[in-house]
Parts: C-alpha cells; sequence; structure tokens
C-alpha cells in the first residue's frame, strides 16, 4: 500500500510512519513543520519506501498531487496544545477546519479512504462521570464553554473536523476512520506546546522547579504512542470502523501531582514541585477538565485493543529520549 500522513512529521505521525514501513508499506508525509520536526523523520531519509514533503495542507493544488498518488490517507496534521491555541487562535483554527476540509475533498475526488485525528478535547467539560460509568465514551455529549473562553476553540475545531467528516461519510459515502486520542506520550513529543510529561520531564533532568497547574489533582490517562500507533492502523484496516469514531486511550488514571512526583523519583531529581494557578499559567477566565479518561470498550471490541504499555514503561521511554537527546542534561 501507498499512505499518505499528513502531519507525518509530528510527534504521532512520525511513528505512524515507523510502524508502516515495518510492514513493508510506501509512506509520504507532508508537513509545514509548525509542529514537526525534521529531527523526527531523519532516520528515515534514504530509505526507498519513505518520501517527503515539506509544505502546508492549506495548499490545495500541493495536497492534490499527493492525494492522486496514494492509496490511503492518515490525516494527523493538526495545530495542536493548548498552549497553542492561547497564543495563536486564527492559525490553529483555520488548520484544523481548512485542512481537513481539503483533505476530505480530495479523498472524495480521487475515491481514498481516510483516518481522521481526533482528540479526547472534544468532551470538553463533561468531566463529572456516572460513578456506574468508567471513563468517557463516544456517545457522551459535548459540553464546551462559551465562545469567548478561547481554551475551548481548539476542542470546537476538533468536534467540527469531526462533524465534516461524518458528513462526507454520509452524505458522499467516503470511507472514514476517526480516533479520539487521549494524552499519547513518549519519545519525540515535545514541550513546547504545552505537553505534559515531556515538560515535567526536561525540567526534573535539570532539577528545575516543575510547575503543575491549579491544585494538582486533576487526573489524565497517559498511552504510549506505540500502543496509540498499532490501535491507528488496525482501525484503517477493519471495514467495520467506518463512518465510526473511536477513543484511543489508556484506563489507567494519574494525577498531576503524583505525575511530577513520579518523573522526579525516576530521575532521581532535586526539582522542587510548585503549584501555579490556572490564571497565572494561562490568563484570567482558563478552564480545565478534573478527569479525563476514556472508555475503550467499543475499540477492543471492534478491533481486539489493549493498550500492553503501563504508566512507568511510559515515562521511561520519554525520559530515556531526553537523556540521549540532551546527555548533559541527566539530574545528578
Amino acid at each position: 500500500m501507498k499512505y499518505l500522513i499528513t502531519g507525518g512529521a509530528g510527534f504521532i505521525g512520525s511513528h505512524l510512519a515507523d510502524k508502516l514501513i515495518e510492514q513493508g508499506h510506501d509512506v509520504h508525509i507532508v508537513d509545514n513543520l509548525s509542529t514537526g520536526r525534521l529531527a523526527n523523520i531523519q532516520h528515515l531519509v534514504g530509505n526507498e519506501h519513505f518520501k517527503s514533503t515539506i509544505a502546508d495542507i492549506l495548499d490545495y493544488h500541493m495536497l492534490e498531487q499527493l492525494v492522486a498518488q496514494c492509496d490511503q490517507i492518515f490525516h494527523m496534521a493538526a495545530a495542536v496544545g493548548v498552549k497553542l491555541i492561547m497564543e495563536k487562535p486564527v492559525e490553529t483554527i483555520t488548520t484544523n477546519v481548512g485542512g481537513t476540509e481539503n483533505v476530505l475533498k480530495l479523498a472524495v475526488n480521487y475515491d481514498k479512504k481516510v483516518f481522521i485525528a481526533s482528540t479526547s478535547e472534544v468532551y470538553g467539560k463533561k468531566m463529572e462521570f456516572d460513578e456506574e460509568v468508567h471513563g468517557l465514551n463516544e456517545e457522551h455529549d459535548i459540553i464546551l464553554g462559551p465562545t469567548n473562553k478561547r481554551r475551548w476553540a481548539y476542542a470546537c475545531t476538533k468536534a467540527m473536523d469531526e462533524f465534516l467528516a461524518l458528513a462526507y461519510y454520509d452524505e458522499k459515502r467516503l470511507p472514514v476512520v476517526i480516533a479520539r486520542y487521549f494524552n499519547t506520550v513518549g519519545p519525540r513529543q515535545t514541550e513546547q506546546y504545552g505537553m505534559v510529561v515531556p515538560n515535567f520531564v526536561q525540567r526534573a533532568l535539570l532539577n528545575e522547579p516543575i510547575y503543575v497547574h491549579g491544585d494538582g489533582e486533576q487526573t489524565r490517562s497517559f498511552t504510549h504512542v506505540k500502543d496509540a500507533v498499532e490501535a491507528t492502523i488496525d482501525l484503517m484496516n477493519h471495514s467495520q470502523a467506518e463512518g465510526q469514531v473511536f477513543n484511543i486511550g489508556h484506563g489507567h488514571e494519574i494525577s498531576m501531582n503524583d505525575l511530577a512526583k513520579t518523573v522526579c523519583q525516576m530521575t532521581h531529581s532535586s526539582s522542587e514541585i510548585i503549584l501555579v494557578p490556572y490564571t497565572k499559567a494561562y490568563g484570567k477566565g482558563f478552564e480545565d477538565m478534573r478527569r479525563r479518561t476514556p472508555d475503550i470498550s467499543k475499540l477492543k471490541n471492534t478491533v481486539g485493543y489493549e493498550p500492553s504499555r503501563p504508566i512507568d514503561e511510559i515515562l521511561k521511554a520519554v525520559v530515556d529520549f531526553y537523556r540521549k537527546e540532551n546527555s548533559g542534561l541527566v539530574a545528578l
């Protein structure tokens, strides 16, 4: 198969490229390097199964040439992270909505199956779980904040991507698969856009203060990127996944306080853990969710998915990556 990966120089996209090439497929990535990095794909340069184009997916004519040459599309490109939506709202909204619209239009024109990468952010403020419900499932209502709270714009753009993709499936019969990633973590992820694990690890390795927002008791569930990539490919290979939305994640929850403490222990760091109010970190009116844990039963029932890597293994992979990348930053 010949696959096109938009955002292929990004964190998840580059790992996806690795896995597809390992399976014997040809991969062409396109990335404008706004959040992706050449370092993420440098090891693939020269591989006969790999090609890359540095360009923006808002360039319709460029994208058309790449879509015409592939068999299937993994649309991973997006402006990502809460920090980016707070700093560059126009770029985030136009990239996410306009880029997805371009991909879907061309996929219909050239009859290509498409995977749409979405996010757990679309669940918005629905974080109060029924005691009988173990995590957020794909049928939960979406509850976003008001439009004057910029924090919710990213979630809204990804929800619109989902609506648009499902509309193409219903009206145009375009085969689409949608997945909501829950806090995917691993080697190559950068702390630059507010990603919590690489941020904590980098600071711990430097023995610098680790800043935890709010009271630190908010919880998240972290998934190793290799588990997420395997689930992604399995969904694209399963015809019953077409026209549906799936959570991809891990059911284990950890608070930000416990995450910071675990990172410090793992790195033997002397970093001080400091609580920072959301207003100081992101400005007045910022809202966060207390819990964000997926119900992955639908994914398990469809493709047999079981995350195999626990939180300690996930954190160790990130620590090892940064120790290797920044050999002088090991905490003493």
